[in-house]
Order: structure tokens, then sequence, then C-alpha cells
């Protein structure tokens, strides 16, 4: 009885040592996810969407104009991202008029998947410390600018982890023993790999991997053989039926069969590996300054950090050659890798032209390479514990994160010469200096735009508003564009006027200054269009020069009530009110400045308030159009 006691004891310690252990690691973990969250908050504390514009705009409009299955399964386009678009559809429902929601979420996004690249890269490298130095390099790099600062970057975070996903349970196959568990990382690459042509298209490139997988395990199981067979089969099926076509189309508008050329092609896949080691090798307006005009600095840390990837890989190949026969692994899951960079590189080199975003997995699939081959260099050392000797590969690795950290953190400075960020930094603005002013006050307004610099096309004309709108009205908001001030007439309180601000980029709420200058009180004058008994205003007349006067006296009249307007000192109406509403009009010359005098007999008796010299007596509503 005794000797059960005692194992029972021991049973229930030995439980609660590994339940210690193991929060141990999760909080650990929790740790390391929720640094790399501060940090990549912090890199991109200046990335905001305040309205949404171009490719997001086009997006929210085809969701909220559409049923969910039409949004959804989208058909008669170029595309068909079914995953993506289920996903962006809720991503919008959920953040309905927050706008400013989107860059947060993505920020969120990618440390997650930051933090799951750190968990693979752990993995192969057996060293958390090179699995956080990937990660940090991962979150620094410049080519998450569009994962971050747009609301599409929704659909390229999604397809990474998936198309990393891919290479990752590819690469546990090859390195699996139980045949149970290898099968089923197997398939589970295949789920990803139908997902991740659901959400980007480029990433059927990735097919072949399976099948070099399977020979290099040699396999003779047909279900795996069938199973990316099938799902590749299905992704045209869908593909064609609800698009009616199976080939890919190209960026810009364009198909690939019509752009592809060999030339083009090899130019951008030469472009596309310089961006891995660090080279702009493009145009500025497509990674924000080309290599050739980047300061002396920045090129001697670039040359330096690729010296470090260099060393690296060539103690690695040694390393490998050494084991003789033992080597074939080592060299299936390196051609894996490069096969996996090299399809990510190609598929994105068929268009018109290369974009850091489509880069950007390849870099992610570098890093894990570099964090592989570290691991295989260190294994060793690892198993038996003599981590002094992984010393030099772990400062190889170290040196290539410090030398191309500065050079990311330059790079991302230089991100408002990107083709797109000018246009959506002065979109932030007008939605900043309009809903972010007067809230659902926009609404039923007409916004009169002075300058038509920023070119606002039709459709951002007609729907940069709506997204706003928890109504959803067509006409929620009226927009205009005007050369000069002068082409409106006095503002009132259904206008609000903006001025375009091309040496700032940006737009500036000018509505009550504009006022002013159409209208400027002296005195006995109010906003609200209260007139004292004694009230002097500075007009300025419209186009046709005529000025419109409607007076409204909220009370019963009583006998003799009149009102004289003068104008620059002559008088030039004389009103008796018979009713409570008169009008009149004054004429005077177009565009010309005028003092308006009024003096009335009468005022509003027992006024709850007395704002002027004299008492309140009519309300005045003018135009001047």
């Amino acid at each position: 009885m005794e000797k059960m006691e005692f194992s029972g004891k021991q049973r229930a310690e030995a439980m609660q040592y590994r339940w210690t252990k193991r929060a141990d690691v999760w909080k650990t973990e929790a740790l390391v996810l929720i640094l790399l969250t501060a940090f990549t908050f912090v890199i991109n504390r200046h990335m905001e969407i305040k309205g949404l514009y171009m490719d997001d705009l086009y997006q929210w409009f085809c969701f909220n104009d559409n049923p969910f299955f039409a949004a959804v399964f989208t058909s008669g386009g170029t595309r068909f991202r079914a995953l993506y678009n289920l996903a962006a559809w809720t991503e919008m429902k959920l953040f309905g008029t927050h706008v400013n929601w989107y860059v947060p979420f993505n920020i969120v996004l990618n440390s997650c998947l930051a933090y799951n690249l750190y968990r693979m890269a752990k993995r192969f490298s057996h060293s958390a410390y090179v699995g956080i130095l990937c990660a940090v390099m991962f979150l620094m790099s410049r080519m998450s600018y569009y994962q971050i600062g747009q609301a599409l970057g929704l659909m390229e975070t999604m397809a990474m982890w998936m198309a990393l996903g891919i290479l990752y349970f590819l690469l546990e196959f090859l390195g699996e023993t139980d045949e149970a568990a290898t099968n089923r990382k197997f398939y589970l690459a295949v789920v990803l790999y139908f997902c991740v042509c659901l959400v980007h298209e480029r990433y059927m490139v990735l097919l072949p991997l399976f099948y070099f997988s399977l020979i290099f395990r040699l396999s003779r199981n047909w279900k795996l053989w069938a199973a990316p067979t099938v799902g590749f089969a299905l992704i045209q099926l869908l593909r064609f039926v609800f698009i009616g076509t199976i080939s890919p189309p190209g960026t810009g508008g364009t198909d690939v069969v019509d752009t592809i050329s060999v030339s083009s092609v090899l130019h951008f896949v030469l472009s596309q590996i310089a961006y891995i080691f660090g080279i702009n090798a493009g145009p500025e307006h497509l990674n924000g300054q080309n290599f050739r005009e980047a300061p002396l600095w920045v090129i001697i840390l670039i040359a330096l950090a690729d010296l470090m990837i260099a060393m690296l890989v060539l103690a690695f190949l040694i390393r490998v050659i050494r084991k003789g026969k033992k080597m074939v692994p080592y060299l299936q899951k390196a051609f894996l890798f490069v096969a996996f960079i090299g399809a990510c590189i190609v598929c994105s080199s068929v268009t018109i032209r290369v974009e850091m975003r489509w880069v950007y997995v390849s870099l992610a699939a570098a890093l894990l390479f570099l964090s592989w081959m570290y691991g295989s260099l260190t294994e060793q050392m690892a198993k038996r514990g003599r981590w002094i000797q992984a010393l030099p590969y772990l400062s190889l690795f170290t040196l290539y994160v410090l030398f191309m950290l500065p050079v990311e953190h330059y790079y991302r400075g230089l991100f408002p010469n990107l083709y797109y960020w000018a246009d959506q930094e002065h979109y932030n603005a007008l939605a900043e200096e309009t809903y972010g002013q007067y809230g659902v006050g926009i609404f039923g307004k007409t916004i009169y735009i002075v300058g038509d610099k920023f070119e606002m096309d039709d459709f951002t004309q007609a729907e940069f508003f709506r997204v706003f709108d928890r109504l959803n009205r067509d006409d929620c908001v009226r927009v205009v564009h005007i050369k000069d001030l002068r082409d409106i007439g006095l503002i009132t309180d259904d206008m609000l006027v903006i001025q375009e601000d091309p040496e700032n980029n940006r737009f500036q709420d000018i509505t009550h200054a504009a006022s002013l200058f159409k209208c400027r009180p002296i005195y006995g004058f109010y906003d609200d269009g209260w007139l004292d008994e004694r009230a002097s205003v500075q007009v300025m007349a419209g186009s046709t020069g005529e000025i419109h006067l409607s007076f409204n006296y909220p009370r019963d009249l009583t006998d003799d009530q009149w009102l004289t307007v003068y104008v620059d000192g002559e008088p030039a109406e004389y009103i008796n009110f018979t009713e409570q509403n008169e009008e009149c009009t004054i004429q005077v010359n177009p565009y010309q400045p005028v003092t308006l005098r009024f003096e009335s007999n009468f005022y509003v008796p027992n006024a709850l308030e007395k704002r002027g010299v004299t008492r309140l007596a009519v309300l005045l509503k003018m135009t001047a159009d």
C-alpha cells in the first residue's frame, strides 16, 4: 500500500514537472511573439491608411456592390482567388468604416508570420537565436511595404504563409522516418497548395516540388503522386468554370501570354536574385532608389553582408562534400530550397515588371535556407554540447543581419518614392480633413476641391467617401472640382471647401477661411444666420453679381416692421415685413466685394440671449452664385 502511494506521488510529481517545463516553454514563446509584434509596430509606426485608394478602393467597391457569392466566387474576370476573397470580405465586414484598422491588423498578421518563420528557422538551425535573427531580418525588410501599408497586403501575407508551409512540410516529408507521419505531412502540403492557389494564382508554379520530393523519397504510393495532381487539376477546373481561362493574368491589366519574352524573364530573374542579396536592381518608383544611386556606406554594408553569406555557403558546401555518400539527403533538401526560391522568382518574372512585394517570399525562403545551412553545419556540435565550435558560423549569421539592418532602415526611409505612396498619403489627408474632422457630418454635403493637380479620377471621386457611409448611399457626398474660390457662391452649411496642397502632398480644409473670404461679418451678424437690429457684413458677389437675401422673423409680426439694406453705405432695399419670410435681390458687379449694412426697427422680444450691442432681430440666409 505504501509503495503504491509512493508511486502515485512520483507520477504526480513527474506530471507536474512536465507541465512546469511546458509552461516555461510557452512563456518563452509568448515573449518572443510579443517582442516581434512590438518590433513590427515600432518599425512600421509611420504607415497608415485613412482612406482607401487604387486597388484597395476597387476591392472595397467589388465587395460592397456585389452579393456575397459573386464577391467571393468572382466570374468573368481574370483572377479566381476565392479563399482570399472570403478572408478579405470577412475583414471588410468586420472593420466596416474603420479604415484605419487595416494597417494595425496587417502588422499583427505579419508579426505572426514572422513568429512562424522563427519557429521554422529554430527547428532547421537548432538555435532559437538564429530563429530570432531570421524573424527580425524578415520584419525589417523593405519588401514588407505592401503587406503592411495596403489592405490588399492580406493577400500577400496569406499566400506567403501557405507557400512557406508547403516548403516546410515537404522538407519534413524528406526527413521523416515514420511512414504515417511522412504521409500526413505530404498531404498537409497538398492542402496548403490547393489553398494557396485560391489566394494567388502565381503559386501554382510550386507543383513540381511535390514530384521532386516523391522522387527523392523513391515513393511508389500512387495516392501521394495523385494528390497534388488532382489538386492542380481541380484548381484549373475552377478557374475555367468561373473565369473562362486557365491562363494566368499579368499585372497592370496585361496577360502573361501577351507580354512574356525570354529576355524580359531573364532580366527580371536576375533582378530578383539581386533583391535577395540586398541590391535594388530596378527603377526608383518600384523600390525607392536604384542601387547605383545608393550612398557608398550602403554599398559597402551590402557587400559585407553578401560576403558573410558567401562564407557561410562555402563552409556548408565544404562540409557536405566531406560527407561523401552521406551528402545525398543534404543535396536533396538544398535542391528543394533552391527549387522553391527559383519557382517563386520565375513565376513573378513573367509579367511587365517586378515589384519588391513579390520578392518577399523568396527572401523569407532564403533566410530559412541559411538557417538550415547553419543547422547542418552545427548539428553534431549541438548534439555533443560543443556550442563554442559553432561560434564562427553564428558570427557569420549575426554579422550578415547586423550589416543588413541599417541598409533596410535606409531603404525604408525611401518608401515615399514608391509609385503609389504619394497618392496614398494625399488621400489619407483627404480622409483626415473631411471624415476625420466632421465624421458623419460630411454626408449630404457638396465637397468643393480647389485645384486638380492630384488628378482624382471619376471612380475615386464617386466611391472614396462611400467607404465611410454606414448607410451605403450612392450619393452620400457630391465632389466638385473648381479652379478658383470665385467659382462658387457663399459658403453654406451643406458645403465643405478643400484646397489641394501639392507642395506638401496633401489636402487642406479651408472651409472656414473660404467662408470668411466670401462673407466676413463686421458686426451684428453671426454664423447661425442671426442679425442684430444693427448689423454689417462684407460679401463677395458671384459670377452673376446677384446677392439673394432671405429673411425670416420667427415670431408674430406687429404693425410697421421694416428693415433697410445698405450697399456700400447707400440704401438699396427697403423691406416692409408683411409676412414672416421676406426676400430681396441685390445686383452688383460680378465678383465685387461689397459691404452690406442692415438696420431694422424691430427685434425679437424676450430673446434668451443678447450677443452684440443691439438685440437679435431676424434670421438671414444669403446666396451669391
